[in-house]
Formats: structure tokens, C-alpha cells, sequence
């Protein structure tokens, strides 16, 4: 009997993106999920997108409503989940049709688990890169979490951190690191397609990553003040020479 996974998708105003983040994942070639899409009360046609393929998909659960954040409404998310491993999907990626057959295989029969593989970087819908983090460097940089696939009793003991607007996943997988109790799995396989441009590339992004590292004493403070003011002066120098 194979295991049964919740998909997560969080929205607001994605109607350019949507239908092909929630294709990719009706039409993976594993079939046991459940796909839960968190709205926040677009203003656009998202939430029409997703009534549209709810009537014919009862995989598909989904609630629209305000939310304070894209980690408030992943949290709502978890709240809904009922599988037993658990992926966050932005409303902007998607999936390869066989990363939840991937990610089965290597799933271990243990409690706590993160499985993670690698993901391919799209600009302009073209590969820029494809990158794979280590689970090893995360007091340096973070695994890729829109192909990270987390077994649900860690998620009921641990949260996003709603204080973080960009950074909250990067808190959650720190604290991850530290748990002694829980195993990281690598899977070396391109899992999800990932749009760049998004908050993750901002620099509240840089400030909110540089105190967390901090926080859990990976860097100085003096580190900590050196990397921003380093962040600051590299977008100053990219503003000055395309002007």
C-alpha cells in the first residue's frame, strides 16, 4: 500500500499561473493525494479557476478567505492536510509529472522525515539553472523548499512562523536542522519548476535570512550587518550601471 500525500497550493491573484501549477499535479503519474488549495480572496479569476477543476476532481479541497501572509495561509493549509507526507506547491510553480512517484520510492518507514530533490529555475519560462541544496548547508543557504516533501507528524509540532513575510520557511527547516529526531532524505531528481522573481528573491528575503542565521548563532552580528550592508551595495552597483 503505497502512502497518500497532500499537495498544498497557496493563492492570491495567480490566474496567469494557476491552471498549470494545479495540472501538474492532477496529472501525476501517482495518483493517492489529496490537493488542498488555500485562496486569499483573489480579486482576479483564481478562485474561478479552482471551482472549475474542483467539480471534476474530488481530490481537489479548498477554502478562500483573507489571510495575514503567504505563511498564515500555508499554516491553513496544514490545518486541512490529512496525508501522510506533505508538499507546499506555489500557485506559480509546477510539478514534473513524476515527482510524487520519485519522492515514493525513497520515502523511509520512519516517523519523521524530510525527502527534498533539486529544481529547475525558469526565467521567462526558459532553464535558467537547475539547483540542489544539500540539507548539510542549510546553516548557509536553504534546501529547495517547493520540492520538499515533509511527513505530517512534523508538521504538527511545528509551524511557519507568521512574524517572518519571506523568510518563515527558512526559520521552519533551521529548526528542522537542529531536531536530532528528524532524517534527511536527498532525492537527486529535478522534482518542481520554480518561476524566479518571486519573494524569495527580495532583499526582505537577504534581512529576514540573515536573522535567522543569527538568531540560531550560525553567524556573528557583526556577519550579520557586514552580509546586508554587502546585499545593499550590490543592488546599488546593479541600479548604477543599468541606468
Amino acid at each position: 500500500m503505497g502512502i497518500k500525500y497532500s499537495i498544498i497550493t497557496v493563492a492570491y491573484n495567480s490566474e496567469r499561473t494557476i491552471e498549470q501549477t494545479i495540472m501538474s499535479v492532477l496529472s501525476q503519474s501517482y495518483s493517492d493525494f489529496e490537493y488542498i488549495l488555500v485562496d486569499g480572496a483573489s480579486t482576479d479569476k483564481t478562485l474561478d479557476i479552482i471551482k472549475q477543476y474542483a467539480k471534476s476532481d474530488s481530490r481537489i479541497r479548498w477554502i478562500s478567505e483573507p489571510d495575514n501572509g503567504i505563511y498564515d495561509a500555508m499554516n491553513k493549509g496544514l490545518k486541512m492536510a490529512t496525508g501522510e507526507a506533505i508538499a507546499l506547491l506555489n500557485s506559480d510553480d509546477y510539478y514534473e509529472p513524476d515527482a510524487l512517484e520519485n519522492v515514493a520510492k525513497i520515502i523511509p518507514d520512519t516517523d519523521k522525515y524530510v525527502v527534498y530533490g533539486m529544481v529547475r529555475f525558469l526565467r521567462d519560462n526558459i532553464e535558467d539553472s537547475i539547483v540542489f541544496n544539500s540539507h548539510n548547508s542549510l546553516p548557509d543557504r536553504m534546501i529547495m523548499h517547493p520540492a520538499c516533501f515533509v511527513s505530517k507528524s512534523i508538521y504538527v509540532e511545528y509551524k511557519y512562523d507568521i512574524a517572518y513575510e519571506s523568510a518563515a520557511d527558512y526559520d521552519l527547516f533551521m529548526k528542522l536542522y537542529n531536531d536530532k529526531t528528524i532524517s534527511f532524505y536527498p532525492i537527486y531528481k529535478v522534482l518542481t519548476n520554480f518561476r524566479l522573481g518571486g519573494m524569495s528573491s527580495s532583499s526582505k528575503s537577504v534581512f529576514e535570512t540573515n536573522e535567522i542565521r543569527y538568531r540560531y548563532g550560525y553567524i556573528s552580528r557583526r556577519t550579520k550587518i557586514m552580509k546586508n550592508l554587502a546585499h545593499l551595495v550590490k543592488l546599488l552597483l546593479y541600479k548604477w550601471f543599468r541606468m
